[in-house]
């Protein structure tokens, strides 16, 4: 594993840690208040982001730039 690898494992574990602390406090502690809910809010919301999405150009079945533009452009040739 190399030392770049290896630091950013550890920096998700602890930023997951972190999460877990503050959805920890404010389920458990009545004195919970807005750094854990910013803090919780902000873990979620990068849960929801497309990390996972693929470029255009290298997805599988991806329709090219400018497709619809030459169908339109194209409708009435040969068609009937």
């Amino acid at each position: 594993m190399t030392p770049g690898r290896g630091a950013r494992r550890w920096a998700v574990v602890g930023l997951g840690a972190l999460w877990w602390w503050a959805v920890a406090r404010l389920v458990l502690a009545p004195d919970a208040g807005a750094l854990e809910g910013a803090v919780a809010a902000g873990g979620w919301g990068l849960s929801v982001l497309p990390v996972h999405c693929t470029p255009k150009a290298r997805a599988q079945g991806a329709l090219a730039a400018g497709r619809w533009r030459r169908a339109w452009r194209s409708r009435g040739r040969g068609t009937r």
